[in-house]
């Protein structure tokens, strides 16, 4: 069946729309997409009449959405999703290094990483609009698959279907300790040593927790070794400054960690160290790959005076 131009929707009704399916809330839906909340109102009732059919059941208490309602949420975001796709292909074609570049980055990698990161985009590609987002690894993941995001930097492997990833370097983890422990300031520690240790963690989410249970199991320790957790490497650093336990940090955090107190110590493991690796993740397939892939070949040149293992990466 045609349907009428009177009656056909318009892309910031089915936005006004598709955010109201996701949150529920009017007022959080307009936040989420920067709309005034009349606004957000207006556009979803406009869409309802369009439509011809009721999209929410509207209450004092809360929003939900009607049969109709759930069956057009999927519409919706499909056909906001092909929009996207259309708009990053017509940016592609424009000149690279352009326009808007979205980028995810993991706390335990952002402090440490991003001075580099935005030096070499400033002087290399004046031109790109680089936008910066600290968020915990499964949101980085799900905002770039479902295209919030364009480009990701974390800690991988990832064994996600649809993304990508280009490897930047690999880094050791060392052992930050307190003034007086036994293995502080020691060089060639065995993994066998976190058998016995008080190691203190990052809270649940954060990858480096989960790299960090990792090494433990590798090292023959079956129970989780977590009595203390933090938001982030920074409280975590004085927790054990504090006497609380050790830690596991990756070495390109360790310079701006450690010096903020005098109270630590900084133990290295044997060869071979237990590592992580850093890469630029993007989607498989996505328009700006190309980009992207010289973006990666640029960073690893510009992160050779960190303390970390440049990849060297053959297509």
């Amino acid at each position: 069946m045609t349907v009428s131009k009177r009656r056909q929707p318009s892309l910031a009704q089915l936005r006004a729309f598709a955010a109201v399916a996701e949150h529920l809330h009017f007022r959080d839906a307009a936040a989420a997409i920067g709309m005034s909340q009349p606004a957000l109102s207006g556009a979803v009732s406009a869409l309802e009449e369009s439509l011809g059919v009721t999209l929410l059941e509207r209450t004092t208490r809360k929003v939900l959405l009607s049969p109709a309602g759930e069956r057009l949420a999927v519409r919706a975001k499909a056909v906001l999703a092909e929009v996207g796709a259309l708009l990053e292909e017509a940016e592609a074609v424009r000149a690279p290094f352009t326009g808007a570049l979205r980028l995810g980055v993991i706390p335990t990698v952002a402090p440490y990483l991003l001075p580099t990161v935005l030096r070499l985009v400033h002087d290399r590609y004046p031109h790109l609009d680089l936008q910066v987002h600290e968020e915990q690894t499964a949101s980085l993941v799900d905002g770039l698959l479902t295209g919030r995001l364009d480009l990701l930097l974390l800690a991988v492997p990832l064994g996600v279907p649809g993304v990508a990833e280009l490897p930047l370097f690999d880094e050791d983890f060392v052992l930050v300790t307190p003034l007086d422990h036994r293995l502080g300031g020691r060089e060639g520690i065995a993994r066998e040593a976190l058998k016995e240790l008080n190691l203190l963690l990052l809270d649940e989410g954060h990858c480096l927790r989960d790299q960090a249970l990792d090494i433990c199991r590798e090292a023959g320790r079956a129970d989780a070794p977590v009595t203390t957790t933090a938001a982030g490497l920074s409280t975590l650093v004085q927790l054990v400054a504090g006497g609380l336990g050790v830690t596991l940090l990756p070495r390109t955090a360790l310079k701006l960690e450690t010096t903020r107190s005098s109270q630590l110590l900084t133990g290295y493991f044997a060869d071979p160290a237990p590592t992580r690796r850093v890469a630029l993740a993007m989607r498989a397939g996505a328009a700006r790959g190309a980009e992207y892939e010289e973006l990666a070949v640029a960073l690893r040149d510009a992160l050779r005076p960190l303390p970390v293992r440049v990849w060297r990466y053959c297509r």
